[in-house]
């Protein structure tokens, strides 16, 4: 049954069907064909998938994150980004980074982000000088740091599907992580900006300008406190802690910034909403997935081969990346999570592998298939908002890609990346 089901995803992925419909028609099919379990028994384990009080955290995040990116907001966390690096050499694009790396704190969605200020700060470039096509890249690369800095909707996932790890201990383990990502990405810019001789046009603010921008920048950026001490100060749960965080967004966006209106505030809530049913529907069809390759035995076979294989630790997480880094082409992160972490976690827990350091680079390496061809969304997203075709994006891409390789490579030789924080602020178990 697991064959089918499999050769039946591949096929419909091929297809171009999308990754929500592909899931759930092999799960049909595969049981279908098979007979041994009526059909209903699909449906049930797709509402099962989503019969879990902590998936109310994803659609109040997702408008959290609409909210922040609409209006004043994102002008004032460009701003507020600008005035520290927008006079140097490639300035613009390590405001872009660095724009990208603060609303990753608010945000928790790659794609909000590359939607919202990403598109922003690449059109600034695109005036100022820089290549369109490179402006575009830089945009995608950073916006991949969003559901690795909390709050993080993939963390979410994450944790219902290994108990090892809680929503708080993923949050504080992907915030070192995220940053060194953003580090090299600015390491990418500073190369080709000198390269390309990307010059600054900016001028350097006055100390009383960068203290007033700071100043009111500073609402929009204490939302991270508000949501990660609020778990962790036992104030609120994940899910609470989103809807606190959509209350905060309209607070700072239509009281503190003025920036909101009702017509912006409804076009956040259908934005949010056709995002959230579309992952919903990617999460409902996952469990179901899973749920054949379980009864058929799929992960313990896995477990059982690599086990045979008789691998160290750090051999079997390099192994780990080379997988996710391929599974990463063709799925989403939120899909991948569902169906890998039961089979994967259990054995990285079976070789002593920290459960923060191996989520984290579960989490990373399915991220990045957000910037890979072909299924690449974020690729599609910022070729839209900024009008070009994909492959000129493509093109750009390269340095990134080698920035995110070594990336990887840290956070898998070096665990205390993705397991220090945790362990400092009590999370770590």
């Amino acid at each position: 049954m697991a064959e089918i089901m499999i050769a039946a995803f591949l096929i419909l992925m091929i297809m171009g069907v999308p990754v929500a419909f592909s899931l759930a028609m092999a799960a049909f099919a595969a049981v279908a064909i098979d007979g041994r379990y009526p059909m209903v028994v699909v449906v049930k384990e797709m509402f099962t998938g989503l019969d879990s009080f902590p998936l109310l955290a994803v659609p109040f995040f997702i408008l959290a994150a609409e909210i922040m990116s609409t209006g004043a907001i994102s002008r004032m966390l460009l701003r507020f980004a600008s005035q520290f690096v927008g006079h140097l050499r490639g300035g613009l694009g390590y405001a872009n980074v660095l724009t990208g790396t603060l609303f990753a704190g608010i945000s928790g969605s790659a794609l909000a982000s590359a939607a919202g200020p990403g598109a922003m700060m690449a059109r600034m470039m695109e005036r100022s000088g820089y290549s369109k096509a490179y402006a575009g890249a830089l945009t995608i690369s950073v916006s991949v740091v969003d559901p690795i800095i909390p709050p993080s909707i993939t963390m979410i996932i994450y944790a219902l599907q290994d108990r090892n790890v809680s929503v708080g201990s993923l949050f504080m383990a992907g915030v070192l992580p995220g940053l060194l990502i953003s580090g090299l990405v600015a390491g990418v810019n500073w190369w080709i900006s000198r390269k390309r001789d990307y010059r600054s046009q900016e001028a350097r603010p006055s100390a009383s300008e960068m203290l007033r921008n700071t100043i009111a920048a500073l609402p929009a950026l204490l939302l991270i406190v508000a949501i990660v001490g609020g778990i962790r100060g036992g104030i609120c749960t994940p899910t609470e802690a989103s809807v606190v965080a959509v209350f905060y967004a309209i607070i700072a966006s239509a009281v503190i910034y003025r920036g909101f209106t009702l017509t912006d505030l409804w076009g956040a809530f259908l934005r949010s909403a056709i995002m959230s049913v579309a992952v919903l529907m990617i999460l409902a069809s996952a469990r179901a997935f899973a749920w054949v390759l379980i009864i058929e035995g799929v992960p313990q076979a896995m477990a059982d081969a690599v086990i045979a294989m008789d691998l160290s630790p750090v051999a079997f997480l390099l192994m780990v990346n080379v997988l996710l880094l391929f599974f990463g082409m063709f799925m989403d992160p939120l899909p991948g999570v569902m169906i890998l972490v039961p089979i994967l976690a259990p054995i990285a827990h079976g070789l002593g592998i920290a459960p923060d350091q191996f989520a984290i680079i579960v989490i990373v390496n399915l991220t990045f298939g957000l910037m890979t061809p072909p299924v690449g969304g974020l690729i599609f997203v910022v070729a839209s908002a900024t009008k070009q075709k994909p492959s000129a994006l493509v093109r750009e891409l390269p340095p990134f890609f080698l920035a995110a390789i070594a990336s990887l490579l840290i956070l898998t030789f070096v665990p205390a990346l993705s397991t220090w924080l945790p362990m400092v602020s009590g999370f770590g178990r």
